[in-house]
This record gives structure tokens, C-alpha cells and sequence, in this order.
């Protein structure tokens, strides 16, 4: 009954106008968006929404139009408004548009799923199968080739004896967390380690960075930084400081 009464009060509106008659909606749906690779930044309206896989509140607008002289001739038009949505991971930025009501629904939500089309995300044959995304976790330690990839550490300084601390610092915090500094040993410093880092799966790897500085008393403290995903190819992770005295003072 209600509808019926909604329906003849936007008819009666119609016929009330001069011209075509409009009228705006705009409900929500939960919606499910994915892409390959993932941790791609999720931009709508101008706006970051997430950041994939993520789970957003995305708008549906649909607008009716009804137009006609009569009750009898009355003719109608619905639209929705399409969603275009920006894809940036790395540097590469693609767009896409999706028609809400086009798109499968499972389980009450929404499915968006994208591929990057550039090149420099075709499927990286370094990796080993199924271990792209296989992310490093509290709850099953050690179950990733990520975690039994062993790198050499190794790191020196002049004069030595030069503390050195390492964390690490992400540009995904929500999935790979920034750490606080943690003591290694004094330069000269070798050791064999993995990146047993949390969230972090070789796919992600690029946007994580390992922080080194080399700290000793009487000189400037330097600070050198080591892309995860670069190391990981290298199999090692190391640098040398050449420390400068601090200025003395007056």
C-alpha cells in the first residue's frame, strides 16, 4: 500500500510538471573489493576508501524519470549512476567503471574484482606457487616460504663498534605495522635471518622498508633504508657507515 501511494504521488507530480519529472535514491550496499595483485589503494569520489581486499559501504544512485502528457502516456526511464573507481599500488594507476547493478552479489554483498593490466604486474615467476599472498602470521608461525627465505645481514662501519638498531617502516601500516627500533650488536655485524615480519607476504613486500642505523658515541648517527622485496632477490641485506665526527662543541 505504501509503495502504491509513493508511485501515485511521484505520478501526480509528473503530471503536475511542465516538463520531465526526476527523482533521486540512493541506498548502500556493503561491497567485497579485491584486486591482482592485492594492497592496491582504493580511491572513489576523490577519496581513498580502503585498500584491497577491503570491504567498503558503496552508494547505489538511481534516478527515475517519468514523462508525459497523461496517466496513459506516461512514460518512465531508470538509471544508475555507475561507480568509478582508481586502482594505485606502486606507482600505477588504472581506472575502472562498474555498474552496481550488473555486478554479482554474494551473501548480501557486492563484488568488485580487478587486474592490473600493466606489465609490471604480471605474475612474477621468482615467486614459488601460492606463495605470493601466503602472509607471514602470529597464528601459524613459520608456514611461509617467506618466513624459511634466509638472507645474510652484514654491516660495518668507521671507526667500529657503531650500535645498530633495524625496524621496520611500512607504507600499508594497516596490514605490515611500523616498528619501534630494536638492537641488533656493534659493527662488524654478520648474521644469516629471515624477514619474519608480520602481515608481510612477498607480494606486499614492496612497499615495506627495513630501517638501519649505526649510532656511536662521539659521532652523527646515520641512517640507511633497504626495500624488503629488493633484499628478498639479493638474498642479502648490508651496507657500510662511514661515520663523521659531531661537531665539538664551543
Amino acid at each position: 500500500m505504501l509503495k502504491k501511494l509513493i508511485l501515485a504521488g511521484f505520478i501526480c507530480s509528473a503530471l503536475a510538471a511542465c516538463g520531465p519529472y526526476t527523482s533521486t535514491t540512493t541506498s548502500y550496499i556493503n561491497t567485497y573489493i579485491t584486486s591482482d595483485p592485492s594492497g592496491a589503494m582504493v580511491i572513489y569520489g576523490g577519496k581513498t576508501i580502503g585498500t584491497t581486499p577491503c570491504i567498503v559501504n558503496m552508494p547505489v544512485k538511481t534516478t527515475i524519470t517519468a514523462a508525459g502528457g497523461s496517466l496513459k502516456n506516461m512514460n518512465y526511464t531508470t538509471s544508475v549512476t555507475p561507480w568509478e573507481i582508481t586502482f594505485v599500488k606502486d606507482g600505477i594507476t588504472e581506472s575502472a567503471s562498474y555498474a552496481p547493478n550488473a555486478l554479482p552479489v554474494e551473501n548480501g554483498k557486492a563484488n568488485v574484482d580487478y587486474t592490473f593490466s600493466q606489465a609490471a604486474y604480471m605474475k612474477d615467476p621468482t615467486i614459488m606457487a601460492g606463495e605470493a599472498d601466503n602472509m607471514v602470521s602470529r597464528d601459524a608461525p613459520g608456514q611461509t616460504a617467506l618466513e624459511r627465505t634466509v638472507l645474510r645481514w652484514y654491516f660495518d662501519s668507521d671507526p667500529r663498534g657503531a650500535r645498530i638498531y633495524w625496524r621496520v617502516i611500512s607504507s600499508i601500516p594497516h596490514i605490515v605495522k611500523n616498528t619501534n627500533e630494536a638492537y641488533l650488536m656493534t659493527t662488524p655485524f654478520e648474521e644469516t635471518r629471515s624477514f619474519n615480519i608480520l602481515g608481510l607476504t612477498y607480494e606486499n613486500s614492496r612497499d615495506v622498508q627495513i630501517e638501519i642505523k649505526a649510532s656511536k658515541r662521539g659521532y652523527e648517527d646515520q641512517v640507511k633504508r633497504y626495500n624488503v622485496r629488493q633484499a628478498i632477490d639479493q638474498q642479502e641485506i648490508s651496507g657500510f657507515f662511514e661515520l663523521v665526527p659531531k661537531p665539538e662543541e664551543e
